[in-house]
């Protein structure tokens, strides 16, 4: 791949903020985080004291979970004490990430698109575990990134109504059964991956753009209803982060070949980015962001909605966090 880094700057703007299906895991580079971090405290001989589990005994579905960001957040619930169902379509990651994490992990086969899939992942924890505590609506697709998909003059009907299928009727088919397994006990917090792309124009293809907005809006809308249940309703929405996906994305808008192919989608079989590859992305969005010094990656994203997730959160609902570095809330015109 040839591409210069300015060719990325420049396709970014089509697939900044990743759907939550594939997405890299945490690079070992990724700077060490301190005791604090990690949520422990300090006794007064100045030892540190066990790690409080912001989810001891909870129970939680996180959906396209087994791998990426889904899988970041998995993995950090269950270090935080969750019961954890994976919903995912990948049934050998999620089969294998969930073996990998112990008994308190399991997995059910989930097309988010398909109501009888995401009613089944409800049932299946509530039968497992007695109630549903935190649902995340983390599954989402990215689509086509050829030059007539992207274009608002050429874009197919078909692929339009695909992407929304999946990330905006799927996020809305997760509230309502969630939502219904957590009325009887007027306790619980539904948390949904957005993204820039729903709150800034021009940092997504039309599809993707127009189903985060409505992720969005679909969070404030359910927070008003459910919230006289004390269910809580927030999203989280990411600037980019180098994923297998997004870097395919790349590829894909820069593959002659695939430039009239209808079939030309962005699913499981991601080809695996090179360590230069992801570096090259990351130096992309860093160049990007307003915040300097930190590199966005998965694990931030997973703690933010371990936050959501948590009764560190109990009084926000209805709320979009944006996970941004300030790209979508300032920009320096004038030298500051």
């Amino acid at each position: 791949m040839r591409a210069s880094l300015s060719s990325y700057a420049q396709d970014l703007a089509t697939a900044t903020a990743m759907p939550a299906l594939d997405v890299m895991p945490e690079k070992a580079h990724q700077p060490a985080m301190s005791p604090s971090h990690h949520g422990h405290g300090w006794d007064a001989s100045g030892a540190p004291t066990p790690m409080h589990k912001r989810l001891d005994g909870k129970v939680a579905i996180v959906t396209g979970g087994a791998r990426g960001i889904g899988e970041a957040i998995v993995r950090l619930f269950v270090k935080h004490g969750a019961k954890v169902v994976i919903a995912d379509i990948d049934d050998a990651a999620g089969e294998a990430l969930a073996a990998s994490l112990g008994p308190h992990v399991g997995f059910v086969r989930c097309d988010v698109s398909v109501e009888e899939d995401v009613e089944r992942a409800v049932d299946r924890a509530v039968s497992r575990y007695g109630r549903l505590d935190v649902f995340c609506n983390n599954a989402g697709v990215l689509g086509r990134q050829t030059s007539a998909a992207k274009s608002i003059l050429t874009f197919d009907a078909g692929e339009f109504d695909r992407v929304l299928r999946v990330n905006a009727l799927g996020t809305a088919l997760g509230m309502k059964h969630a939502g219904r397994a957590m009325m009887a006990r007027r306790y619980g917090s539904i948390i949904s991956i957005a993204s820039v792309a729903g709150v800034l124009g021009g940092l997504g293809p039309h599809a993707y753009t127009a189903s985060k907005h409505a992720i969005v809006g679909l969070t404030k809308n359910a927070a008003c209803e459910l919230g006289a249940h004390g269910i809580r309703v927030n999203c989280v929405s990411p600037f980019g982060v180098a994923t297998p996906m997004l870097i395919n994305a790349w590829r894909q808008g820069h593959d002659a070949s695939a430039a009239d192919d209808a079939d030309a989608d962005i699913g499981l079989d991601v080809a695996a980015p090179s360590d230069q590859e992801v570096e090259k992305m990351e130096e992309v969005v860093r160049s990007l962001a307003t915040l300097k010094g930190s590199t966005l990656r998965p694990r931030d994203i997973a703690e933010a909605v371990l936050f959501l997730a948590s009764d560190d959160s109990r009084y926000v609902s209805g709320h979009n966090l944006v996970v941004d570095g300030g790209v979508t809330t300032s920009r320096n015109l004038i030298g500051l």
